[in-house]
Parts: structure tokens; sequence; C-alpha cells
């Protein structure tokens, strides 16, 4: 019913094979019945974006104002940004009779999304692409509505870890004692980010927050970035956020829920093709003070995220999608194990991003 509801130009064959790696929406394939096209349908996380008309809207203005900036730039629309297909009563999504909530995008065809690093010219095209995608919202007004409260409020994903510990609803807290005196350790750091906007010393910009490199297309034929995907987040955020994302992901050897912690490895050198890579597109609007955050932000998206991981792992791994047991508590102690790793080489982060000036 989801996808017979959407205007995709004529009768469609829906694939009902999930697509691609994501951990929190439900995504399909749509076809048109005579295979002349393609789309993307899917099932929006109500549990995590309780309001999914306000959602569409937000991705709707964003995707505007990108397809005005592009177009004025001389690109392509069609193929840089996210395209919104409506429903055939002219919403931005579906409600079906189960309350769910669907939506659709036009498929970006010949383009790649990684889910590694493959090579460091990969890497820096990520890196350009992210950082071209945040001067194309400079001038997005930063009062558009947060689509999911306190995303990267460090301290606050820290106040629920400590709820979560408290109540320990499945008895694991006593198979995490490292872990836990991990976190602990680093209460202090969960400040740094946004004590320094309180102060005024780094703005307030409209930001993805979501910046894992497979929301990166890549252009199949050129090799270059073209469109940034998974708009879901973009809201009011900083710079630190998106860039800190994108380094936890990318700047390692390693995959996400790797089990054995011998094999990740936090890779300076990836972290400095990637800041070089992002601050020429994206450096011109950024002071001092914020360029500097840029390595505050891996290390604090790091342990933000191994934090999140712990405590849906203590909840019942109710948010993120898992495949095995204890899949959350090896996702956390992986990145556990690349935050210290940063620690031990901060100051070179700290001189990559803001070189003499730190």
């Amino acid at each position: 019913s989801a996808a017979n509801a959407f205007d995709f130009g004529g009768p469609v064959l829906c694939d009902a094979h999930h697509y691609g790696e994501g951990h929190i929406n439900d995504t399909f394939v749509v076809w048109r019945e005579d295979h002349s096209k393609r789309f993307i349908l899917q099932r929006i996380n109500t549990d995590t974006f309780t309001n999914p008309v306000g959602l569409m809207e937000n991705v709707c203005g964003v995707t505007r104002h990108l397809r005005a900036k592009i177009l004025a730039e001389g690109g392509d629309p069609a193929r840089e940004t996210l395209n919104v297909i409506p429903t055939l009563s002219g919403s931005t999504c579906y409600l079906d009779a189960d309350g769910g909530a669907w939506r659709a995008y036009d498929f970006v065809e010949d383009t790649i999304c990684l889910q590694q690093v493959g090579s460091e010219a990969d890497f820096r095209t990520v890196a350009e692409t992210l950082g071209k995608f945040q001067n194309q919202l400079a001038d997005y007004p930063a009062s558009t509505s947060e689509t999911i409260a306190r995303f990267h409020d460090t301290p606050n994903r820290y106040a629920n870890f400590e709820k979560a510990l408290a109540a320990d609803a499945l008895g694991r807290a006593k198979n995490i004692t490292s872990e836990i005196e991990f976190i602990h350790a680093r209460e202090q750091d969960c400040h740094v980010l946004l004590d320094q906007l309180a102060a005024g010393e780094i703005p307030l910009r409209v930001t993805h927050n979501d910046t894992k490199i497979n929301n990166v297309l890549i252009d199949a034929a050129t090799g270059k970035g073209i469109c940034v995907i998974d708009l879901d987040t973009v809201m009011p955020g900083l710079s630190a956020y998106d860039f800190g994302d994108s380094i936890r992901t990318g700047a390692n050897d390693c995959a996400e829920d790797e089990p054995d912690q011998s094999k990740v490895h936090f890779d300076l050198h990836l972290y400095e093709v990637f800041a070089k890579g992002y601050l020429s597109t994206a450096g011109a609007s950024m002071s001092m003070a914020e360029k500097k955050s840029l390595a505050w932000g891996a290390r604090l998206m790091t342990l933000e995220c191994g934090i999140r991981f712990l405590t849906d792992y203590l909840e019942g791994d109710h948010y993120f999608h898992i495949a095995r047991p204890d899949h959350n508590l090896d996702r956390a102690r992986t990145q556990f194990t690349l935050v210290r790793q940063m620690e031990e080489v901060f100051d070179q982060m700290l001189e990559i991003v803001c070189p003499d000036n730190h």
C-alpha cells in the first residue's frame, strides 16, 4: 500500500527486500513496472522520529535550499541532492493503516556508497563533499527545528547512560565494569564543545549531524562526491559534529562492530587527509577556534557514539538494530578503543586542523 501511495509516474513493482546498510529506517527499492526508473521507499522509524510530517517539512526545506544553490553553481540538482517524491494526494509522506510513516525519493543512479574507506582519494572526496554541503547551508536559518531533541548533546547522552546504568534493566552492568569506568573518567570531556558554544567561541550552524561516509554518494564514473543523503538529522549543530562523525567512521581500518579490539586502529594520516579536504571547501568561513574544535569533535563524537551503543546495550538493544547478542557492546568497545588512541595523539590532531595556533 505504501508503494502505491506515491506519485511514481505509473504503476510500480516493490522489491520487499531491505536495501542498504541503515540502522534506523527500513529502506526498500521500488521499480516502475516497465523498469524505466527506480526509487527509494523508506518506512520512517517513528520511535526515533516522533513527528514524521515535521521531519519531512525539514527535509523539503533543506533540499529546496540546496537545489537553488546547486542550480546557481551550474550543477545538476537531480543528482546532487535528494529529490522527495510526493504522495498521490500531494503530501510529503504517507501514513499507513498501522500508523507507519513512509516517504520516497528518486534513486540516484550510477553512484557508489562506501561502507569503509577504500582509499585516501575516496576519503578526501567525502571530506570535500561534506565541506561543500556545509558551505551550501551556511546561510540556511539555524532556527530550523530539531528532528531529534538534544541529538549531539553529549552531556545529555552521558546523563542517559547514567540512568540506564542505575536501572540496569537486564542485569548487564556487571559484565562491563571497565567500559563504565572509561565513560566515568571522561565526564568532563563531554562538556567541551557545548561550553565553547555557550561562551560564543564557536558558532551554531545548520549541520548534517550524521556524516558517516556511507551518507555521501560518489559518482561511479568520475569518482567525485555528488550527493549527501540521509537528511533526517539536518538541524542546528556544530561543524565539529559533522567533522567528528566522519573521522569516527572513516579514519580507521576496522568495522564499526569489530569484536577483536586488537584490529581497531585510529589512523592519524587518514585524519589529516580528511581534515585537508574538509577545510578546502568549508574552511574559508571558519574561525581559528572553530577549526580547533574539529579535533575535539573527532574525540567527542566517537565517545558519544560509544556511550550511545553502551546505553542501548544496557536498555536491551531497542534503538540500534542488532544481528547478534552483545552486538552493541562490541560497537561500544570499538568506539572506546578509537577514543583512547585519539587521546594519545591529540596534540598532533590539533596541529593538523590549526597549524601553529593550538
